[in-house]
């Protein structure tokens, strides 16, 4: 195998590995700020778990964000936590738990 093939091959499975760790991170930073939504509405325990994953799933409606931001607002708005709770507190809660979705993802496979 020639070295241009080498690398090649190489930068094909680094971009796979990197989708497939970007995927496990969106879909775990849904889990996350699922569980954020339900206990701002009162959900705890098997609820909140059952929550978590509605969110999960509806992560797999489109492509990017918004299905979990619609969702988010939509069940915090009809939970009666909507009031307190603005659209940029929303979408930042959706950064931060996806920066803690990556490290834990990152320090799963290291350790």
């Amino acid at each position: 195998m020639s070295n241009f093939k080498k690398r090649e091959k190489g930068f094909e499975s680094k971009f796979a590995l990197d989708a497939e760790l970007e995927f496990k991170a969106n879909a775990r930073r849904a889990k996350l700020v699922g569980l954020w939504a339900a206990e701002l509405m009162g959900l705890s325990g098997d609820r909140a778990d059952e929550y978590a994953k509605s969110v999960v799933i509806a992560d797999f409606e489109e492509v990017g964000d918004e299905d979990v931001f619609r969702k988010l607002r939509k069940d915090l708005d009809a939970g009666g936590a909507g009031d307190n709770i603005s659209d940029h507190q929303i979408r930042r809660e959706m950064e931060e738990q996806l920066a803690v979705a990556r490290d834990q993802i990152t320090n799963e496979k290291s350790g």
